[in-house]
């Protein structure tokens, strides 16, 4: 069975040594309530939205008719619910105009949370979230994905019973971490589909196609289990964390892809295959790789990163960023995975400097389509996988 390190404390997470029992009872029995909040109607997911983006200051009743377009009466009715589901809760008095002062209401980010699960071709990290999307419980470490089914399941079984149960610990300690989870959602890298938790040809382990991932783990967990590209589980997050537009996210680690978001949701396409962007071709007679096309931008770069030059694998990168931002007139590109957020400057200015001389080349009377780093670092992708949970919650209906 495959086996994880823990980042603090010592020890290991690892599918063996009873490790589907202790999520038998330790994670499959905290889904008591799980479906609370999946089954919600759209007005009371658009009251909780506005009590999430508001914030700890909170946001009163009338203020919630408002922006929802609902009548007072119908808050008040949802709000009473909310508040009974332990899910808001008043956050004091603000001062009104005329009348008496105006109760102000909060969301209650521990009243329920969020297991979010990064899986790599070598490491696997493991959040847990409270409804806000704040990290209260981490572990990473190691994992083989060509270890076969069997041990990576495990390993993500034994994980996420532990993540679960060190935050257990800490509400015994006096910290309040609820027992009501929402799921499990998982990113890895793709081509899968989304919509019935099924992997494709993944890159380099072509033994994972077909296997019906979602299922598998839910069976496990006892738990609601996504599955998602780990580059639209990251581009997720960025949305929901504010980024506006559409923009593309190109995550460049042991592979490349990227996840758009288009006015302000995540694009999968008509069969969830979008974003396969590492493997365009800029180069027909260049070298093989694991796709079984030739010149892909994926192989170029990790080739050219493989020779520590990363100002080429930035200009390949910028060269099919820069054919992205054409095709799709997108308003800025974000940077991230491990090997752009462990040395960021050369390939942020390199993208940036292809994107510039195209813009100039083609005489645009608008300046270059921007280039940054994604904010979140190393763990947005297993936070955005927490989002494919949490979004339905609020209201999203691209998750």
């Amino acid at each position: 069975m495959g086996r994880v390190n823990r980042t603090n404390g010592g020890g290991t997470v690892s599918g063996k040594d009873g490790g589907a029992s202790v999520v038998a009872s330790g994670v499959a029995g905290a889904a008591l309530g799980t479906n609370l909040l999946a089954v919600r109607s759209h007005n009371a997911a658009l009251v909780l939205d506005l009590l999430r983006t508001a914030g700890p200051d909170g946001i009163s009743r009338l203020e919630l008719a408002e922006r929802t377009g609902l009548t007072p009466q119908a808050v008040s009715k949802i709000t009473a619910r909310l508040r009974e589901e332990g899910l808001a809760a008043e956050a004091g008095r603000r001062a009104s105009t005329g009348g008496k002062p105006r109760t102000v209401l909060r969301l209650v980010p521990g009243a329920a949370h969020a297991v979010g699960v990064h899986l790599d071709r070598d490491a696997l990290r493991i959040v847990l979230t409270d409804l806000d999307g704040s990290v209260v419980g981490e572990r990473r470490g190691p994992l083989d994905l060509g270890a076969g089914a069997e041990a990576v399941l495990g390993a993500v079984e034994g994980g996420v019973a532990e993540v679960v149960g060190h935050a257990r610990g800490q509400a015994r300690a006096g910290r309040r971490v609820t027992s009501r989870l929402l799921g499990v959602g998982v990113a890895l890298p793709g081509p899968l589909d989304h919509t019935h938790g099924v992997l494709h040809r993944v890159t380099g382990f072509p033994e994972w196609d077909g296997f019906p991932l979602r299922d598998a783990l839910a069976r496990r967990l006892g738990l609601p289990v996504v599955v998602d590209k780990d580059t639209n589980a990251a581009a997720l997050g960025l949305s929901v964390g504010g980024e506006p537009g559409s923009f593309a996210y190109l995550h460049l680690g042991t592979g490349l892809g990227a996840g758009l978001v288009i006015g302000g949701r995540v694009h999968r396409g008509a069969r969830t295959g979008a974003g396969e962007f590492g493997h365009q071709v800029v180069q027909l007679d260049g070298p093989p790789c694991p796709c079984g096309n030739r010149g892909c931008v994926e192989a170029l770069c990790l080739a050219a990163i493989g020779r520590g030059d990363p100002a080429e694998a930035a200009r390949v990168l910028g060269t099919a960023a820069a054919n992205l931002a054409g095709l799709l007139d997108i308003d800025q590109i974000l940077l991230g995975g491990r090997t752009i957020t462990t040395t960021p400057d050369p390939f942020v200015r390199g993208v940036a400097e292809v994107l510039a001389a195209r813009a100039a080349r083609e005489g645009s009377p608008e300046p270059a389509v921007p280039v940054r780093l994604a904010p979140g670092g190393s763990a947005g992708v297993a936070e955005g996988a927490a989002h494919l949970l949490l979004g339905p919650v609020f209201g999203r209906t691209d998750v």
